[in-house]
């Protein structure tokens, strides 16, 4: 073997250091690009701190001894029992070197353009991710429910002042077009913080789809494989209704655009049955992406993904779930909805709107109770609505 010549040997260590120097130079900006948000973060109101509750000092326990014999009468003292030592419980590590939990809100919006400068938020879901069981809870929230919305600013030059609307509105309302709210950067965060607000469902972070965005996720996957144990009808009641379609019961495989349609379809049921359809095809949908026939179809699930989704999730993060997926057992996914006995139907007058329109009337105290129940993760222990096989 000819050994370098006198120069090969800088040249090559030269070589090396310019090697070393750029891979860390990429490694530096892989890194700080892998931890950053791909949106603004959420900025919720801060919360004080919850403080433990306060005991009196315990009182003295008169205590009875038994008279002990003496030595003179030929009987001896026991000796004292050994205190038995008790082994602390390990602690588990969260999974894929996440949190211990995340909450976060999903939003899918009515728009059909290709950006998110309007759009109702006709879709909304808040996840509780649990890294340590692990589990995923995801409970379905009516867009009809009637709330106090905060921070907005008085329409048209004080002509009249929003502070109550359907939940969907919340978000609509500070939309790039709208922008009304005097404290919030966007309509996530409008929406968050009118969930907060009315309910205690607090997101770390948030993840908004809109209708363009969902067909193409779905068309990417090679569409989604479902079962309807009852025909679904969305043909239209009306010459302002549109046509949904109609759907057999029976297994079905849905491209994009027919799984949306699905998913919208409320005119003859109502808000919750949609929600229950949107189920049954979020279900489909991660069957689908977990599986391994995706495997070759990545490039186009990310291209479907790349700057159509607004999300304040890092990279990292959204590894962290992608890795918790594949480890979720089927009961320990569970989607779940507001009891239907605590949402009224009812009418109010919407001052946007200018008439009185459909909501729920909310029992909020009840719910409150819920969704505190939620946020500790003991509500639901079984689904209310239909699960994921």
């Amino acid at each position: 073997m000819k050994s370098l010549p006198k120069w090969g040997k800088p040249a090559l260590f030269a070589f090396l250091g310019v090697l070393l120097v750029a891979g860390l130079v990429f490694a530096t900006r892989l890194a700080s690009t892998w931890n950053k948000p791909l949106g603004p973060s959420l900025s919720l109101p801060t919360q004080a701190p919850t403080l433990p509750p306060t005991f009196p000092p315990p009182t003295a326990t008169l205590q009875v001894v038994s008279p002990v014999n003496s030595p003179a009468q030929g009987t001896t003292t026991p000796a004292p029992s050994p205190t038995p030592t008790i082994k602390p419980t390990p602690t588990r590590e969260p999974l894929c070197g996440g949190p211990p939990t995340m909450v976060i809100l999903g939003v899918g919006t009515d728009s059909r353009a290709n950006d998110y400068t309007y759009g109702l938020a006709d879709v909304i879901r808040v996840a509780r991710i649990d890294f340590v069981t692990p589990k995923v809870t995801v409970l379905s929230l009516s867009r009809d429910i009637w709330v106090e919305i905060p921070w907005i600013k008085d329409y048209r030059s004080n002509s009249f002042k929003i502070d109550h609307a359907k939940l969907n509105q919340a978000y609509f309302y500070d939309t790039p077009g709208m922008n009304w709210s005097s404290e919030t950067s966007s309509g996530s965060e409008l929406l968050a913080r009118t969930l907060d607000l009315n309910f205690g469902l607090r997101a770390d972070h948030y993840g908004v789809v809109n209708m363009l965005t969902f067909v193409k996720i779905v068309d990417a996957v090679g569409g989604i494989d479902i079962y309807l144990e009852n025909d679904v009808d969305g043909r239209p009641i009306d010459d302002k209704t549109e046509d949904m379609g109609y759907f057999n019961a029976g297994q079905q495989h849905l491209n994009g655009s027919q799984a949306l349609r699905l998913s919208r379809i409320r005119k003859k049921y109502n808000d919750i049955t949609r929600g229950d359809n949107q189920t049954l095809v979020l279900c489909a949908l991660k069957e689908k992406i977990t599986s391994t026939a995706v495997i070759p179809k990545i490039p186009q699930i990310i291209s479907a993904f790349q700057g159509a989704v607004q999300t304040d999730l890092s990279l990292a993060q959204l590894s962290q779930l992608a890795c918790l997926a594949p480890q979720l057992k089927p009961e320990n996914l569970i989607f779940t909805g507001l009891p239907e006995e605590l949402l009224q139907p009812s009418r109010a007058f919407d001052p946007y709107l200018n008439n009185r329109t459909f909501i729920f009337d909310a029992d909020f105290e009840a719910i409150g109770e819920l969704t505190a129940q939620f946020m500790q993760g003991t509500w639901p222990t079984e689904p209310d609505e239909p699960s994921c096989p």
